[in-house]
């Protein structure tokens, strides 16, 4: 094994681990909290849907890609491409609309009681199973183009002329036009969140920046009363949620523009290097995200270590 290979292997073998410790972690404390409390609050729902999606992506994608690298079993044959990347794309793109949907319910959650955002609050609450559902089909069905074009390695030219090489697979289009547009759809799909997240955080901080200004106006006119260890809940799971948003900014603007440069590319490129960095910072996002929720909730961190009772993430 060459030292590309070995170095591959080992940067995909930690997203691994920490992705299917972390989720996995986040998954067992929500459920023992379920199970104890009998229901999950709606943003308790949302993360724990979103860990699930992240779980899947490095424990699917990440996983086999270690063990193919090391040559421990290797799944990408025709039908393993198919379906391997089909479930990695599904829940790649599921990951990012469920962070857009947990900073949507939480800059709904920083509205006044009685006011049409809070009643918007409340019906999303009310839908959130629709919500889910109609984000599994969509994305599922944008997710095709894996089931019709991907294939393992192959000796053919058609692949070289309008494919993409993702190491062990390529995906292979019948023109370029289809390539692009497949492209087109998938970044498409990015953005459109991204835009929405970022306005989401954009309201999360203006409220925060008005809330810091209140509390200091109020510790200058005398000690607060009461209210203080809520909007300290609040304010913990806003800038959470933030931090999130900004990852995702982070790691999926990179790996979106990382996209936009295979799509420019006339020749599928004979190594498959901005694919691998494509793969690690889609992933590293469902690697990171759960070590973001264990650290800033302290009731999940005193579940998981000491399994007393499991209170409200927000």
């Amino acid at each position: 094994m060459n030292s590309d290979a070995l170095t591959r292997g080992m940067l995909f073998l930690s997203l691994t681990v920490m992705g299917v410790l972390g989720n996995g972690a986040v998954i067992c404390a929500f459920l023992l909290a379920m199970y104890r409390e009998g229901r999950l609050l709606p943003a308790d729902a949302i993360v724990l849907h979103l860990a699930s999606t992240n779980l899947m992506v490095v424990g699917v994608r990440c996983l086999l890609e270690v063990l193919a690298t090391f040559n421990i079993y290797n799944a990408f044959n025709d039908v393993g491409c198919k379906a391997v990347i089909f479930i990695y794309r599904t829940s790649r793109s599921l990951s990012i609309w469920l962070t857009f949907v947990l900073s949507a319910y939480q800059c709904l959650s920083v509205a006044p009681p009685g006011s049409r955002w809070a009643d918007a609050r409340l019906l999303v609450a009310q839908y959130l199973g629709c919500i889910f559902l109609a984000l599994w089909v969509i994305n599922t069905s944008m997710s095709v183009a894996p089931l019709l074009f991907a294939a393992g390695v192959k000796n053919d030219s058609k692949l070289i002329q309008n494919g993409i090489n993702v190491e062990f697979c390529f995906l292979s289009f019948p023109s370029k036009i289809s390539r692009d547009a497949n492209g087109g759809v998938q970044v498409g799909r990015d953005v459109v969140p991204i835009v929405l997240m970022a306005a989401a955080s954009l309201i999360i901080l203006a409220f925060l920046y008005r809330h810091s200004r209140q509390v200091k106006h109020l510790r200058s006119g005398g000690p607060i009363t009461g209210g203080r260890q809520g909007q300290s809940a609040e304010r913990r799971a806003a800038v959470t949620v933030v931090t999130l948003v900004t990852l995702y900014v982070l790691f999926y603007g990179v790996d979106n523009g990382l996209w936009v440069y295979t799509l420019t590319v006339q020749q599928t490129l004979s190594s498959s290097l901005i694919s691998d960095l494509r793969i690690f910072f889609s992933s590293l996002y469902a690697a990171v995200s759960p070590v973001i929720i264990i650290a800033s909730n302290k009731k999940v961190n005193k579940q998981l270590m000491c399994k007393n009772r499991l209170k409200v993430f927000f």
